[in-house]
């Protein structure tokens, strides 16, 4: 990617100015999308990133340059302007670069980059035609297939020198049911970080039958009720509440800046006894996972919650240096552009001994979240509303009738002290991840999981 000697040459620019570190970080970008609407190719685009940035640390002071000229007079005067800001005692040298590889490979059998346009489309129209076939009442349906391709390489001044390569694929069908007087929405979403033999996991027939399906049971549903009451969430895409309410707070800026309701509780009991939470970028093909994160640093677990008691934080470098540790490999970033900050990967709940019909069996009056989608959440204080994308009844021990337009609200430190049943049925579902300006994919998960009272709101009063 780029030579030793240009590598040297540019930590040692970025080092004049005083700094005490600095770090390059370089990617190479492939991008390819197709996308589907009313039965019709809309879209087929291929997009590149091909970057470097430089990072110089002096303090707690952080100045960032990057380049898309990757001539060796561009990268020096890019790391001449990372450098100037700094105001350091100097001094430091870059060590001896010493080449280092991920521990952990993510298999990749068959490389999109390998697989014809033509063969992608196909997929897209054979999900197409499933949600349609799927019933009558099916209007509406918008497919799009991506993949990218991401290699990436990070050296500093502390001798460190590594590569890692990332490849996402992934297919998304939105489907709309109308019978003449109401729509309802239905959507899957499967991606894995791996290549096209995604699609022997999840055949694109059966991801447009799915989402068609949730449209088509929503459309039949009755308003859902209001009122606090005992919910059972589905797992898998479910962990999306825990991810938001909570993971956010658990990351180290957040922390450290008091705008965390976990800050100051390390040893202290957060959630119920049941809940062991962890952060684990090594889940072989996570959504989430990689080799390295975005600042050189090996994949790691990280347990954050264990048997209810908050253990640890989600660190980046700068973050870490603040309190004299090391970081827990959570420092991301999106593209070259960026500067890394403390963020998630595959951040889920780990699963229990109960299964879920024990667990919808332990219910005599209740809700039943299937399928969560989009909500609303405040960081400091983790209160949120969740979207119910599709919701049933509980009733004696069984899913009853289905209901639409249930929103789910609490906070939550709140809801993981309620834990009071955890499914053996852990999976993870992807999604992308928004902060400060940046997306990264995450990883979302949970096994089923019983909360003994949370509010539901919805159109009916609950009883009535």
């Amino acid at each position: 990617m780029l030579s030793e000697k240009n590598i040297n040459k540019i930590l040692a620019t970025a080092l004049e100015g005083g700094a005490d570190f600095a770090e390059i970080f370089f990617e190479d970008t492939k991008r390819n999308s197709i996308s589907l609407e009313n039965s019709k190719l809309e879209r087929v685009k291929t997009g590149y990133d091909l970057g470097v940035g430089v990072r110089v640390i002096t303090g707690d002071q952080v100045s960032y340059a990057y380049t898309d000229d990757l001539s060796i007079d561009s990268l020096l005067e890019t790391a001449r302007v990372a450098g100037s800001a700094s105001q350091g005692e100097g001094g430091v040298t870059v060590a001896n670069l010493m080449k280092q590889k991920p521990q952990l490979i993510h298999p990749v059998n068959i490389k999109p980059t390998t697989v014809d346009k033509k063969r992608k489309a196909k997929l897209v129209e054979a999900a197409n035609g499933a949600a349609r076939d799927y019933d009558e009442n099916i209007r509406q349906v918008m497919v799009s297939y991506s993949d990218k391709n991401q290699r990436i390489m990070v050296a500093n001044s502390e001798g460190l020198m590594i590569e890692d390569e990332r490849t996402y694929t992934r297919m998304r069908v939105h489907a709309i049911a109308s019978d003449g007087t109401q729509m309802q929405t239905g959507s899957e979403n499967p991606g894995r970080q791996m290549g096209f033999e995604l699609f022997d996991e999840y055949p694109p027939e059966k991801i447009g039958e799915e989402a068609a399906r949730q449209a088509v049971t929503m459309l039949e549903a009755d308003p859902a009720p209001s009122g606090k009451m005992p919910v059972v969430i589905n797992n898998g895409f479910g962990g999306v509440l825990f991810h938001e309410a909570c993971g956010h707070g658990l990351e180290a800026d957040a922390v450290q800046k008091g705008a965390s309701v976990f800050a100051d509780k390390v040893g202290e009991q957060v959630a119920s006894k049941l809940v062991t939470a962890v952060d684990d970028a090594t889940v072989r093909n996570g959504w989430g996972s990689f080799g390295v994160d975005s600042e050189g640093n090996q994949a790691q677990r990280t347990v954050l919650i264990k048997d209810g008691v908050l253990q640890d934080y989600m660190y980046d470098k700068k973050s870490a240096r603040k309190e004299g540790r090391q970081s827990t490999g959570n420092g991301r970033r999106n593209s070259y552009r960026s500067l890394p900050i403390p963020r998630m990967t595959n951040t889920f709940i780990e699963k229990g001994q109960s299964t879920p019909d024990e667990i919808v069996g332990a219910v005599d009056d209740g809700f039943y979240a299937k399928k969560l989608s989009g909500g609303q959440v405040e960081p400091t204080t983790g209160e949120f509303v969740f979207n119910v994308s599709e919701g049933y009844m509980i009733k004696n021990g069984s899913i009853a009738r289905p209901v639409r337009g249930a929103t789910l609200v609490g906070r939550g430190i709140d809801v993981l002290k309620k834990v009071s049943m955890v499914g053996n049925d852990l999976e993870l579902a992807p999604g992308m991840c928004g902060k400060q300006g940046q997306s990264v994919p995450a990883g979302v998960g949970q096994p089923t999981l019983l909360i003994d009272e949370i509010t539901v709101g919805g159109t009916e009063r609950k009883g009535e």
